[in-house]
């Protein structure tokens, strides 16, 4: 079996995050969404119009797909949101991913109709060429050099690499929770470098920002409010324990919320979320 993929400590933590609040929508779909009209305020901010905006991502995920697209490889493909999604649309999909518990959900969503291939990008070795590669918020997990010769390895000859995901815009961001994003600039000269050319792009940073907005408001109204009480309780019932969780909390948790909390201002000062199409030089 495929070793797990490995990813940055960091990545680990905005991961466990984004996993935790998108779980709440009881959605299949793990991105940031495309919320469009903008909330106005933080009242509407809700679960529910997060799961339309989610439905707004994957049509706008699509609008970037040409036409002549018959087969997609799905690199990341999570739960298998947005590969059901294309199946539906008429598209052949295969999903890629290192985790067996997607790859049992992925099955599970598609229903036996879109392959699954356990395997690290930079490790698979496909049989088949594909008209475009879709990596949705995948691209932070695997090195630039390794999207560009893996995704021009497995493309057909003027095939498609359609990238959307949070990056850097400010390449002196190196410390954090989004730390492992790509630099945009880095990122583009790596696939320029490669035989790509870039055919369109889009940034939807203001469309996706309100995830952000809805993720903070609701750790700060109750997860924080849940580990205060969780901690009131054991500083009455086991004082010393007590303890020793405050003393972990500030050595190893305290940055860590007080980052999570601030992460509408890192992403507005630091980072964009992109919509990349590239097209692979014929030959």
């Amino acid at each position: 079996m495929p070793k797990s993929i490995t990813i940055s400590q960091a990545t680990r933590y905005q991961n466990a995050a984004l996993n935790y609040y998108l779980g709440l929508t009881d959605s299949p779909f793990l991105h940031y969404g495309y919320w469009e009209p903008l909330p106005k305020s933080i009242e509407e901010l809700t679960i529910t119009r997060l799961r339309t905006a989610q439905q707004a991502y994957a049509d706008k995920l699509l609008s970037f797909i040409p036409v002549d697209t018959k087969n997609i490889l799905d690199v990341g493909c999570g739960t298998g949101g947005n590969a059901g999604f294309l199946l539906s649309k008429g598209f052949s999909v295969e999903g890629l991913a290192p985790d067996p518990f997607q790859q049992e959900r992925f099955l599970k969503y598609t229903k036996g109709q879109a392959a699954f291939h356990l395997s690290e990008f930079q490790n698979f070795k496909g049989t088949t060429k594909y008209d475009l590669i879709l990596l949705s918020e995948s691209s932070q997990y695997i090195q630039a050099s390794d999207i560009a010769n893996c995704s021009s390895a497995l493309l057909n000859s003027g095939g498609y690499l359609l990238i959307a995901d949070m990056m850097r815009s400010d390449s002196s961001y190196q410390d954090g929770i989004f730390s492992n994003c790509h630099v945009v600039k880095d990122l583009h000269n790596t696939l320029l470098e490669a035989g790509f050319t870039l055919v369109r792009d889009e940034d939807i940073s203001t469309q996706a920002a309100p995830t952000i907005d809805l993720a903070v408001e609701n750790f700060r109204r109750f997860g924080l409010s849940t580990f205060t009480y969780i901690a009131d309780l054991i500083a009455i019932a086991v004082p010393p324990l007590h303890k020793i969780l405050g003393w972990a909390y500030k050595k190893w948790l305290q940055k860590l919320v007080v980052e999570g909390l601030d992460t509408p201002n890192i992403f507005k000062q630091s980072l964009c979320y992109q919509i990349q199409l590239w097209q692979l030089a014929k030959h």
